[in-house]
Parts: structure tokens; C-alpha cells; sequence
């Protein structure tokens, strides 16, 4: 698509929201848009940070991570500790987590992109991307509504730094374990090795940035996943097909509210609409083939982008809600993320070299 039409479509859809919705989700549309091009523009990507480190123990996308981490609680704490009406990323240490973040990691380079990297991916026009992304909402949603079962097996309540030791001090704490995970990496990658990248770089300020506006407007952090489960629970809904009463995720006073509205009421649904859109602009003066997938490559594929939004529910988030929302605002849930997913990415990276993604 041409960029003066895109712009035309995006301007009337930004004047849909301001006039029949509200000023908050103009603005997070404004917000997503800048998202999508930066995840776009700068090829920020938290699945391929990781895979670069492992195969090619290059260091540059795990640095920008970290920078990202680290700038984003830089400025989200203090909001947090100063304004109790903003809230965090809290999810529950449990057995669900653990098991999701595992599997979120393997599927996650089997599919190639997290949930913000299929949804900037989808919005280049990759096209086992765009694929993905329905397979990711139904997987969402299955995950949504299994999640009681899930947490049966075992959990404790939600832990914040914020609130439980003040931003100081869950600052200073969250700065200091993203050293020790760089001390780590240095000792993995070895001497000699750049560290820094101007893209990873710029991605990561302005990422930062633009998730802290997210976190002002709409009162909580980005996040990718809810807006996934959201719609394929809203079209299950539709067609008869899921009774959200009984549930225990959908049955819930907010969580039914809004699965009653419209999705242009959800504020990660705008979000990532504008991420999508974001992309969009960008790939408008993107140029290059993809290379064609097998049969095979596509079933494995599309069945790793179900799993990817199963698993997300599970683990309370993707690389986006769980580990650069959930660590910048404090959860204990975004920390013990982290390693469960990398372990997970380890397996995945191997059974996609196999299988010659």
C-alpha cells in the first residue's frame, strides 16, 4: 500500500477514535503507530536479540533489551510509587508460568517473532506471520479460558517491588539484576565482541519512551497478548460457541465488561491496531522477497503460533507484558520469566535450525 492512503486511512480512523470513543484511545492509537514503526523500523526484535546470542553469541540485541528494561523502569517507577491510580504488570508466580514461559520461548523461534513480533512482522506482510497471528489469537483465548484449571496446580499471590520496598530501592534492584544478566552474557560471548548497535539503540529509547506513554494514558502498561484472546473470545462469543459466566478469567467483573464492548474501548486491542498500522508505513518502503516455506515448515509453523499464544497466557504475558512490562514495573513474575523462556529458546532455536527456518 501506498503511504498517502495508508496516512488517509490512519488520519480517519485516529478522527473515528477522537470523536466516537474517546481523547485516551486517539492517543493510544497515536502510540501503537509509533511502536509498530519503531519495532519496525529498527528491527527490534526480543526473538532475535536472543537467537543472535546463541547461535552467533553476538551481544548487541541482548544489550538493547537490557538498555530497554532499564530505561522503561527508569521512568515507570517512580510513576508508580507517585501515582496509585497507574497500575503494574502483576502476575502470579505458579506452576502455569513456568510451564508457559518454557513453551513460549521454544515456540516463539519456531514462529519467529514473539507477540510484538508477530504483530509488526504480520504488518511488514510476512507471511508466515500474517498466518500466525489468527492461530495466535485462538491461542490466547484457549489460554484465557483453561487458565483456572491451570492455576489450580499451584500459586502464590503477585509480588511488586513498588509497592513492597518503594521505587528506590526496586529500582536499584531491578538496574542491578540487568548488570548481572550483562556480566552473564559477557562471560558467554567472550572478548572482543561488539556490544552496541545504533538500531538496537534507537529502539530502545524510543520503545522505552513510547511505553511510558502507554503506561500514563491508559493507566497500565503495554501489553500484546489480552488483545489477541480478547478478539477470538469476542467471535467465540458471537458464534455461540463459549459461555463466559462460568469462566474463571472471562467471568471476572472487569475482564466480562469488557469482552461486552466494543474492542475500540480496549486499550491493548488500540494498541495493537496501531502497531499494525505502524508497521504498515514502514513496509511500504520495505523491499525484498521472503523465502518460500515448505508444507511442512508451514504446518509446524502455524502450530508453534497457536502454542505461542496458548503459552502467553500462562505465563501472564509475552517478551512485551511479561518481561519489559513486567520487570519495568516491579512483578517478581517478569524476573522468573525470563530464564523459564530462555531455557525454552534454547530447545527452539535448535528445532528450528532442523527444520531449516
Amino acid at each position: 500500500m501506498k503511504r498517502l492512503p495508508l496516512a488517509a486511512l490512519m488520519a480517519a480512523f485516529f478522527i473515528l477514535l477522537l470523536w466516537s470513543v474517546s481523547v485516551r484511545q486517539a492517543l493510544l492509537f497515536v502510540v501503537g503507530i509509533g511502536l509498530g514503526a519503531t519495532l519496525a523500523g529498527a528491527r527490534f526484535g526480543f526473538t532475535t536479540g536472543w537467537r543472535q546470542l546463541i547461535e552467533s553469541r553476538d551481544p548487541r540485541g541482548v544489550t538493547g533489551q537490557a538498555l530497554l528494561l532499564g530505561l522503561a523502569a527508569l521512568l515507570a517507577m517512580p510513576l508508580l510509587a507517585s501515582y496509585p491510580e497507574l497500575t503494574a504488570a502483576l502476575g502470579p508466580p505458579s506452576i502455569s508460568l513456568l510451564i508457559g514461559a518454557f513453551v513460549f520461548g521454544l515456540t516463539m523461534q519456531i514462529a519467529d517473532g514473539c507477540g510484538s513480533g508477530t504483530l509488526y512482522k504480520a504488518g511488514l506482510g510476512i507471511p508466515l506471520n500474517m498466518g500466525i497471528l489468527p492461530l495466535f489469537a485462538i491461542g490466547s483465548f484457549m489460554g484465557s479460558a483453561h487458565l483456572g484449571d491451570w492455576l489450580s496446580l499451584g500459586q502464590i499471590e503477585p509480588i511488586g517491588l513498588v509497592d513492597m520496598l518503594g521505587a528506590e530501592k526496586a529500582l536499584a534492584i531491578t538496574l542491578a539484576g540487568l548488570a548481572g544478566a550483562l556480566i552473564v552474557v559477557r562471560l558467554w560471548v567472550g572478548p572482543g565482541k561488539t556490544w552496541l548497535d545504533g538500531k538496537w539503540l534507537w529502539g530502545a529509547v524510543a520503545l522505552a519512551v513510547l511505553a511510558t506513554l502507554n503506561l500514563i494514558i491508559a493507566g497500565q502498561p503495554w501489553g500484546v497478548v489480552y488483545g489477541f484472546g480478547l478478539w477470538a473470545a469476542k467471535a467465540a462469543q458471537a458464534a455461540n460457541w463459549f459461555d463466559p459466566t462460568g469462566n474463571m478469567f472471562w467471568g471476572q467483573e472487569g475482564n466480562a465488561q469488557i469482552l461486552s464492548q466494543t474492542v475500540l474501548l480496549d486499550v491493548t486491542s488500540i494498541t495493537n491496531i496501531g502497531i499494525l498500522a505502524g508497521a504498515l508505513w514502514i513496509s511500504a518502503k520495505a523491499t525484498g522477497a521472503q523465502k518460500p516455506l515448505t508444507k511442512q515448515q508451514w504446518i509446524i509453523g502455524l502450530v508453534a503460533g497457536f502454542l505461542l499464544g496458548y503459552s502467553s497466557r500462562l505465563a501472564f504475558g509475552c517478551n512485551v507484558g511479561a518481561m519489559l512490562s513486567g520487570v519495568s514495573t516491579g512483578s517478581l513474575h517478569g524476573w522468573i520469566w525470563i530464564p523459564l523462556a530462555f531455557l525454552g529458546t534454547l530447545v527452539g532455536v535448535r528445532l528450528r535450525r532442523r527444520y531449516q527456518f
